[in-house]
Formats: structure tokens, sequence, C-alpha cells
């Protein structure tokens, strides 16, 4: 695989599929970091506003799968940053 292409942190799978260009300028790697950290915090934030006597099991684990998605992209785009900034 090309040096310049980091693949994000994979879930269940073995061969990378998406990958991160190292060379994408700052801005857009922080604009997508920042825009997943956005969705995630708005997820959780419902979920803390609601009852969650009577939800279902398999919607709250459905959530937090989503939510640890976007959360490990984000990670990751901010690994590249900081990769990039210490350069």
């Amino acid at each position: 695989m090309n040096k310049q292409y980091i693949p994000l942190t994979g879930i269940d799978s073995l061969i990378p599929c998406l990958l991160i260009d190292k060379n994408t300028p700052l801005d857009v790697l922080h604009a997508n970091s920042a825009a997943r950290l956005l969705a995630v915090t708005q997820v959780l934030e419902s979920l803390a506003r609601l009852d969650l006597k009577d939800a279902d099991s398999a919607d709250l684990q459905h959530l937090a799968n989503a939510s640890a998605i976007l959360l490990r992209d984000s990670c990751d785009l901010l690994d590249v940053m900081g990769w990039r900034l210490q350069a």
C-alpha cells in the first residue's frame, strides 16, 4: 500500500477499504474530524435526554456502534493531523 494513504482503523475487517490521504490539507482533515465529533456528540446528547427504561437494547447497541465508528474515524483523522504538525 502506498504510504501516502493511511487506513482508517478497521471495524471487524482485515482488509482496509477506507483510507486517509496524508497529504490532505490540515483544514480539510480538521473539518472532517470535527463533523464526526459533532455528529456523535449530538447522538449522545439526545440519548442523555431520553428516558431509556423502555429503550430497545438492539437500538441502543446500534447507536453505540455508530458512535464508536464516528469516534474512531475522528481519532484517526486527528492522528494524521498530529503527525503532520509534528513533522
